[in-house]
Order: structure tokens, then C-alpha cells, then sequence
């Protein structure tokens, strides 16, 4: 193909320069995958490698079409076509190999032929290359280490490797053979449980959440959470707050969060009178949040309740009081910004009114209100994303069916065989719309799981996870603080290249046993630690993706619109170490005990905001702030004594300050 002879076309959402012809291929790729997953979610469910092969083939199709070769800023030539058209084919080889040999692979049983293993190499390779294109280097980067350590040891490939390794990494090294079998032609490597959930219930999720976007269900969202609080104080903030809680879920990402809200939110907020890099910062916490917030909490949800073999719904419901704590932490500190700065609301005439919210976009709570009734009968979630998918496209068509019906003809628009056929034609330009945009959407994290994938194959196979353990013991001295501490800088790390569902897929290979067996952790408990951890690379410094997009936006800088972001989720930090030593708000426990430990969390959480900022009713003193910061360990603390303690001092600085603020007022009057 002659690429001159093509018109150039900027794809949406990046500035990778594509031929038309390329923009049509990607349709129908995008296209036919999804509708492959809707298949096989709601009419004809597929076995475990049939299902997951071909989604993997095709969803490196489609990164391999979407991402050229050396980048979109130029044209590909013929040297790129030929790398690209060479990597397609390994594409559709990886898939369709497994899925067209299935049976004679199974009878082999681990005795595999040479085209077994030729066919696994290519398909690693393959992997990798769709890796590095839709994730980005760091993680082709893991895996390649991944691979090499696996080689690595007396009867590897690599024996010379294995001498330059720590006594406590050391390891027999395996064969080329013994890899390629174990990463393609096992259940534990590329097609093991992390692309197995990323291939149902993650891919179906991302779809619906497509759909909600292209019918314009995120600005209902952000138009609801404004009726509701735009004329409180920081009103503009307080919807960003709640906006993202809403749509974060559902968005699977945080920067995408903080591009769709916050393109509304922040300008709001800095109108309002709050510093650029506050502005971009609560965007950014918020926008954190909404990838720990039930219902679908990003992927999480779905690879938690796989891994520790608990039903999804269980998994919702004990993520419920966590992700209200964290969104209450964030709202106290913005309401405290607006008390210091003495911000008001905004005009009643700026807001929209919810009444007329409501009566324009009641339809797109339709289909989350399936989605929650379905899963409460616990349907399996892959048929029921199938399901509020459908509902979805049913509600849009039949809303716009009676508005053009029915309603557009008392505004004088006639219903006309030519507007027919028009309606129809939008109507289908947006069902493909959607279609495209959840496979699109969905090939980053389905690639971070297939290379996910290698590294828990490699895991498995060398015993690499019980090593961490062992590190982990001996680093930490048995102290459940340093473990955690470790667990928590080991996710910063991972997660200046890895995305949040990959960072959090590896860690919890590695010290997962540690925290569990060596520490006593709760399996459910070490599992939302490791996975709430994973989320702070969004807002910690120096790399915070979500806190770099908020800054874009407010146009403050990177580094401080980062901190501020830092600041605002503290809950991200102190949230799961209340889990560790309070497990009852997760695993349960006697009503009173679960009570009396959700209030004093809340309780801290909102005091240690009101320490930072040195305000709540009024300015607090220093020593307030000293006394509430030592009462939260207090808190943390699991014992009866010292949280009663805790509680007691708080509560003494909390009123101190409200008392102070009342003779102010008085003094003023």
C-alpha cells in the first residue's frame, strides 16, 4: 500500500497520524471484537482458551494497526509496513494456532512439538512488542527480565546469568522448551487468570462504560453532582468530588477521569477561587478514588474476587465503607480550602437544576439500576455487563424513538421517510461508535495482563514468590509497618511504568504469600491493601499520571499540582492500614465492633485532614495539631485503650476548635 496515496487522518483521542484505510481497518477489528465478546458473554459462552486466544489476537491486531512502529508522529514507510504487517501476522498466529490445535495440544500434554514451541516464541514475542506499544517500555522492560530470570541458573539457557544473582534469587534456570510451554501452552502463563479476567468481565465493563461516554452519560454525572452541591462553599470542588466518584468506576482509568471531568471541574474551580494547582490536585485525588469505588472499581473488583475465589458481589459490598471513607477525606479538605479562603458557592443562575437534570438523562441511571439488580441476584458478572450493555443501547434507541416520534413533531419537524433514514444512519454510526471505542479502550489493560501473565508464569515456575517472602521477612525483621512500607514504595516503583491493573497483578505475585503467611493478613485484606497501593503512582511524586493531567488542565505545574493531588489522597495511604489493623470493617465481625471501628475511622480521617491543613472551624494551633496527629496512631492502634484515647483527644481539639471559632464570631460581631 502506498501510504501518499492515503489522506492522513488524526485519530481521536492522540496524535497518532493514521490513512484512512488504516481508520477503517481499525473499525472493523474494534468492531468485530466487540461483538465477539458480546457473543460469548450473553449467547454462546466459549471454553477457556478458545475465548481468550481469539480476544488476544485481536486485540493485538488492533494495537498493532493503532500503534505504528516507530511511533504515529511520521509515516510508517516500508520499513515500518513490513515490521507491522510482520507482527499482525504473529498476531494472528498466536490466536490462531491455539485456537485451531487445541485438542492435539492437550494430547501432547506437556510433550511439545517443535512447531509448539517455535509458535510460543513467536507468540511472546508478539506479546511483548503489542506491549510496548499500548502500555509502554517499562512493561515489555518487566517481562523481558522476567524471561531472562527464567533462563537464568545451572541447566538454563543462560547459566552465566544465574552466577551474578543473589544467593537468595538462585534458582536451577529451565530451558528454552520448558518456558515457551509454560508461558503459551499452559493455563498459568500469557492466557492465565489475569487476561482470563481481562478477556470477560474486565472487556464487557470497559464496553459499557464506552457506551455510557459516546451517549453522553458523563456529562449527566457531572451536571447531577453540580445541582447538588454547586452552591455550597467550594461547590465546584465538591462536584468534582462526587462526579469522579461516579465515573471513575466506570472509566477504568484515572487520567481518563481526570481529562472528562476535569475539563469541566477545574476551570469551575479556579474561577471560584482555588489555586490552579489545588484545582488540578482535587481532580486528581478524586479522580483516584473512582478506581476503588464499587461497583466496578476499574478492573479490580473482578481480578480481586478471581484470585482470592470470592464472589464478585461479596467484594463490592465490603469496598463499600473503604471508598466512602476515602471520598469523605477528600470532600473535609476541600471544604476546609473553601472555609480558609472564605469561598462561596456558586449562583443559583450558573447551576443547572436537578429537576431538568434528571428529566434529561433519568435514562442512563436505567441501565446502572440493571446492573445492580442483576449482580444482586449474583448473576455472573460477564452476563450481566451483557445485559446492562443491551439495556443501555435499548434505552438510548427508545429514548430518541420517542423523542423523534412523538416529541419533535410539536417543535415542527416532520417525520419523513428521508428523516427516518437519517435517524437511522446516526443511530448506527453511534452503535459502531460505541463498539470501536470500549476495544479501544480496552487494549492497554488487556495487554498489561497478557504480559502480566509472563511474569506469574515466570513467578510459578521459578518459585520466585516465595523468595519475596523470604526477602521480605528478613528486610522488614517481622515488622508488620516495614512490610507494609516495602509493599507500599514497591508500588510507587512498578508504578511510575505500569498501569494500576499490572502494578497491582505483579505485587500481589510477589509479597501476596508474604503478607498472608508470614504476617497473618487476612487474604481478602492483603489483596485491597496491595490493590489501593498499586493506585498511588496517580498522585504521588514524582511521577503522578493522574496529578500531570490535572495540571495540564489548570495550567499549574506538574510537580506542585502533584503534591497537592499527594495531600488529598492521604486516605490512599491510611485507609488500608486501618484495614490491617481493624479487619473486622472487611471481614466482619460484631455489629457494635464493626460500627464503633467505621466512626473512629471517619472520625480520624477527618481530624488528620484538619492537622494538615491547620484548620476546620478556625485556624488551629500547633499543639492541636501535634495532639490529633498522635491520637490517630492512637486510632490505628489495634487496641481497645488506646483508641478510646485517641477518640477522646480528638474529640477534645475538634470541640477546642469550635469553641474558638464561636468567641471569634462573637468578638467579630
Amino acid at each position: 500500500m502506498n501510504e501518499s496515496n492515503q489522506p492522513p487522518v488524526v485519530m481521536p483521542g492522540g496524535n497518532v497520524i493514521q490513512p484512512r484505510a488504516i481508520l477503517w481497518c481499525i473499525t472493523i477489528v474494534a468492531v468485530g471484537l466487540s461483538l465477539f465478546q458480546l457473543f460469548s458473554a450473553g449467547i454462546q459462552p466459549l471454553g477457556l482458551f478458545y475465548q481468550r486466544g481469539i480476544h488476544l489476537a485481536l486485540i493485538m491486531m488492533l494495537a498493532f494497526l493503532m500503534f505504528p512502529v516507530f511511533g504515529g508522529s511520521r509515516p510508517r514507510g516500508v520499513l515500518g509496513w513490513a515490521i507491522d504487517a510482520l507482527f499482525f501476522a504473529g498476531a494472528v498466529i498466536t490466536g490462531g494456532y491455539l485456537v485451531i490445535n487445541l485438542d492435539e495440544i492437550f494430547s501432547r500434554a506437556g510433550f511439545w512439538s517443535e512447531t509448539d514451541i517455535l509458535v510460543a516464541c513467536i507468540a511472546t514475542a508478539t506479546v511483548l512488542e503489542a506491549s510496548r506499544r499500548a502500555v509502554g517500555f517499562s512493561m515489555t522492560v518487566i517481562g523481558l527480565i522476567a524471561i531472562l530470570y527464567a533462563m537464568a541458573g545451572p541447566r538454563g539457557e543462560l547459566p552465566w546469568l544465574g552466577e551474578w544473582m543473589p544467593g537468595i534469587l538462585d534458582h536451577r534456570g529451565y530451558s528454552l522448551d520448558r518456558i515457551a510451554g509454560q508461558l503459551y501452552l499452559g493455563q498459568e502463563g500469557i492466557f492465565g487468570l489475569p487476561l482470563g479476567v481481562a478477556a470477560t468481565y474486565i472487556f464487557i465493563f470497559v464496553l459499557f462504560g464506552a457506551f455510557l461516554e459516546s451517549t453522553g452519560a458523563g456529562k449527566f454525572f457531572i451536571d447531577m453532582a453540580y445541582a447538588a452541591t454547586g452552591r455550597q462553599r467550594g461547590g465546584p470542588a465538591k462536584a468534582a468530588v462526587l462526579a469522579s466518584a461516579g465515573m471513575g468506576s466506570i472509566s477504568g482509568s484515572a487520567i481518563a477521569n481526570v481529562v472528562t471531568t476535569g475539563a469541566f471541574t477545574i476551570p469551575l474551580m479556579k474561577k471560584l477561587g482555588y489555586k490552579p494547582k489545588e484545582a488540578g490536585g482535587i481532580e486528581a485525588a478524586a479522580s483516584t478514588g473512582g478506581q476503588i469505588m464499587p461497583p466496578l472499581m476499574g478492573a479490580g473488583a473482578f481480578l480481586i474476587a478471581e484470585y482470592t475465589n470470592t464472589p464478585y458481589l461479596e467484594i463490592v459490598k465490603i469496598s463499600i465503607l473503604p471508598a466512602i471513607m476515602y471520598f469523605a477525606t477528600v470532600y473535609l479538605f476541600v471544604h476546609i480550602i473553601a472555609l480558609k479562603q472564605g469561598m462561596q458557592g456558586m449562583a443559583k443562575s450558573e447551576l443547572p437544576q436537578m429537576r431538568q437534570v434528571m428529566r434529561d438523562g433519568w435514562h442512563f441511571l436505567l441501565p446502572l439500576g440493571v446492573l445492580v439488580w442483576l449482580l444482586a441476584l449474583s448473576i455472573s458478572p460477564m452476563r450481566v455487563g451483557f445485559y446492562a450493555v443491551v439495556t443501555m443501547v435499548a434505552v438510548a434507541v427508545l429514548r430518541y424513538a420517542v423523542w423523534f416520534m412523538f416529541i419533535a413533531p410539536k417543535k415542527g419537524e416532520a417525520v419523513t421517510a428521508h428523516r427516518i433514514k437519517e435517524v437511522s444512519a446516526a443511530g448506527l454510526r453511534k452503535l459502531v461508535e460505541g463498539l470501536e471505542l470500549g476495544a479501544r479502550n480496552a487494549v492497554a489493560v488487556s495487554m498489561a495482563c497478557a504480559v502480566a501473565g509472563i511474569i506469574v508464569g515466570v513467578v510459578g515456575l521459578t518459585g520466585l514468590g516465595l523468595k519475596f517472602s523470604s526477602m521480605m521477612m528478613a528486610f522488614s525483621g517481622g515488622n508488620i509497618l516495614l512490610a507494609l512500607l516495602m509493599v507500599l514504595l514497591a508500588s510507587l516503583v512498578l508504578g511510575m511504568g505500569l498501569p494500576v491493573t499490572a502494578s497491582y497483578i505483579v505485587l500481589i505475585v510477589l509479597v501476596g504469600p508474604a503478607l498472608t503467611e508470614e504476617f497473618g493478613i487476612p487474604l481478602l485484606i492483603a489483596h485491597l491493601v496491595v490493590f489501593w497501593y498499586s493506585q498511588d503512582s496517580n498522585v504521588t511524586p514524582p511521577i503522578a499520571l493522574a496529578g500531570f493531567a490535572g495540571a495540564a488542565i489548570a495550567g499549574s505545574k506538574p510537580m506542585e499540582t502533584s503534591f497537592q493531588a499527594w495531600k488529598f489522597a492521604k486516605g490512599l495511604y491510611l485507609i488500608p492500614l486501618f484495614m490491617v489493623f481493624n479487619p473486622e470493617i472487611i471481614v466482619g465481625g460484631p455489629v457494635p465492633l464493626v460500627i464503633w471501628n467505621g466512626v473512629i475511622a471517619l472520625l480520624a480521617l477527618g481530624a488528620f485532614a484538619a492537622a494538615l491543613e491547620g484548620y476546620l472551624f478556625t485556624r488551629m494551633g500547633w499543639l492541636s495539631r501535634i495532639a490529633i496527629s498522635i491520637a490517630i496512631i492512637g486510632v490505628f492502634y489495634p487496641n481497645l485503650m488506646a483508641e478510646v484515647a485517641g477518640v477522646v483527644v480528638m474529640s477534645v481539639a475538634i470541640v477546642a476548635n469550635w469553641l474558638a471559632s464561636r468567641r471569634e464570631t462573637a468578638v467579630a460581631a
